[in-house]
C-alpha cells in the first residue's frame, strides 16, 4: 500500500505545478477499495541531499476518503504551506514525499509534567497539544530533530503559538501513531 500512497502523492504534486503525470485513479481504487474508507494523513515534502523541509500538510482526524485526504494534503503542503513558497517546477526532480497514516489520537490523561515524562514514548507517539483554543501537532519523526522531552514539548508549545513552558498549565494532550512510507 504504500508504493500506492506515494504514487497518489507523487501525482497530485505534479499535477498541481503542471508537470504531466499519469495515474489512473478509478483503476487504484478498484485494486485497493480500502483508500475509500475515511482515514488521515500528512505529506512531507524534503529536498536535496540534506532532506530539509519543504512542506508539510496533514489532518489529524479522519473527515474524507483517504485517498482524497493524501491527494489534497500533497497539494497543499506543495503549495500552500505557509512557511514556504510555493514548489516550483524546476524544484520537483530534486524533493523527497513522505506519506503517513495515523491512527486516531487519544487524549492521553495524566497528573503532572512527571508523570507525561513517563507516558510519553519518544520515536513512537505523534503529539498533539492543546491549550486557550490553540493547538499543534509533532508527527513521530519530529523526534529524530527533537529528541529529547524538553526540547520537543517547548517546540511543540512554540508551534502552537503559546510560550514554550506551556506544560506547566496543564494542556490537553493526544498521542497517535503513523504508519510511515517515503520514496
Amino acid at each position: 500500500m504504500g508504493d500506492i500512497y506515494l504514487k497518489l502523492a507523487r501525482a497530485a504534486i505534479a499535477q498541481s505545478i503542471g508537470i504531466p503525470y499519469e495515474i489512473n485513479l478509478e483503476k487504484i481504487l478498484d485494486e485497493y477499495p480500502s483508500l475509500k474508507e475515511f482515514g488521515s494523513s500528512f505529506v512531507t515534502i524534503t529536498k536535496g541531499k540534506e532532506k530539509s523541509l519543504r512542506g508539510c500538510i496533514g489532518s489529524l482526524e479522519a473527515y474524507r476518503p483517504l485517498y482524497e485526504d493524501i491527494i489534497l494534503n500533497a497539494r497543499a503542503a506543495a503549495l500552500h504551506d505557509p512557511r514556504f513558497q510555493a514548489l516550483s517546477e524546476l524544484e520537483y526532480n530534486d524533493i523527497k514525499i513522505e506519506v503517513s497514516i495515523l491512527s486516531k489520537p487519544e487524549i492521553l490523561e495524566y497528573s503532572d509534567i512527571d508523570d507525561l515524562k513517563n507516558k510519553i514514548k519518544p520515536d513512537i507517539d505523534g503529539v498533539v497539544l492543546k491549550l486557550d483554543g490553540k493547538q499543534a501537532t509533532f508527527l513521530p519523526q519530529v523526534w529524530e530533530q527533537l529528541p529529547t522531552f524538553d526540547l520537543f514539548f517547548a517546540h511543540l508549545c512554540q508551534k502552537a503559538g503559546l510560550e514554550t513552558d506551556c506544560l506547566k498549565r496543564h494542556p490537553e494532550i493526544y498521542i497517535y501513531h503513523v504508519e510511515k512510507y517515503s520514496e
